[in-house]
């Protein structure tokens, strides 16, 4: 069993930075990851880290930033010059890379509502 949460969304204006925390206690040898869903629109995949090696959505690279800190067990997401598009509920998530990468994960953190106002 993996428990994850999420921390760190709020309100920010067009341009500014964010950065979101998911901690995992439990067994967190899993790969873990970001999506986002937007109202009205589908989950999106954002982001995987796995021992070291990141995966982006091509849309967001250059943009965000995944790390994870394995001491703390906790994962960040490193967000820059957000856009009012970036609005959206972002959820970590723990799993095998292609399941996440597929947009399924094993394991689901609550989600933290960031805002981006234009």
């Amino acid at each position: 069993q993996v428990q994850l949460v999420e921390s760190g969304g709020g309100l920010v204006q067009a341009g500014g930075s964010l950065r979101l925390s998911c901690a995992a206690s439990g067994r967190t040898s899993y790969t873990m990851g970001w999506f986002r869903q937007a109202p009205g629109k589908d989950r999106e995949f954002v982001a995987a880290i796995a021992y070291g090696n990141m995966v982006y959505t091509d849309s967001l690279k250059g943009r965000f930033t995944i790390s994870r800190d394995n001491a703390k067990n906790t994962m960040y997401l490193q967000m820059n010059s957000l856009k009012y598009e970036d609005t959206a509920v972002y959820y970590c998530a723990a799993g095998p890379l292609m399941s996440l990468r597929r947009g399924m994960g094993d394991y689901w953190g609550q989600g933290t509502q960031v805002t981006v106002s234009s």
